[in-house]
């Protein structure tokens, strides 16, 4: 856990340049989805607001150390789901409990709308973090790697 404190908070309009940082960095890795998120906030940013989405970031020493948004699952006609988007914490900022509070926050403002939330990772890691939070694996193939619901005492599957 980090002892600096972190706010998580809506992330948007008037936000201009401060993806920067968490652009390059993900670049660096070999992610695209931040680079995804650049695009999509400059031609659909309506993607992120209103009932049933969000996109907050997470904010420490004045600057943007995580981001992390959640919309209808556009690849499913399954009422009550939500995708879970575009999470992403600086390397620096691993392993102290950010990513895990801002998947938290986002799912207790999915949880108003939405009674499952789906994602797709690509990486080994990415699945143990959200396997570490109660996220199910999916059988492969799909647009879906991992589901959780947010109904409690509910199957995630």
């Amino acid at each position: 856990m980090t002892s600096t404190p972190v706010e998580y908070r809506p992330f948007g309009k008037g936000s201009d340049g401060a993806l920067e940082q968490l652009l390059a960095a993900s670049t660096a890795e070999g992610f695209q989805f931040i680079e995804r998120l650049v695009t999509e906030l400059a031609t659909h940013p309506e993607q992120y607001e209103g009932q049933g989405a969000a996109l907050l970031g997470g904010y420490a020493l004045g600057q943007l150390i995580a981001i992390g948004g959640f919309s209808a699952d556009p690849y499913t006609k399954e009422q009550g789901l939500g995708r879970l988007r575009r999470v992403y914490v600086l390397p620096t900022w691993r392993g102290m409990g950010v990513g895990r509070r801002l998947v938290r926050t986002l799912e207790a403002q999915a949880a108003k709308t939405y009674r499952a939330l789906v994602l797709r990772t690509d990486t080994a890691a990415a699945a143990r973090f959200y396997e570490a939070l109660g996220y199910a694996p999916l059988p492969a193939g799909g647009a879906a790697t991992h589901r959780r619901s947010l109904v409690d005492g509910a199957s995630v599957l």
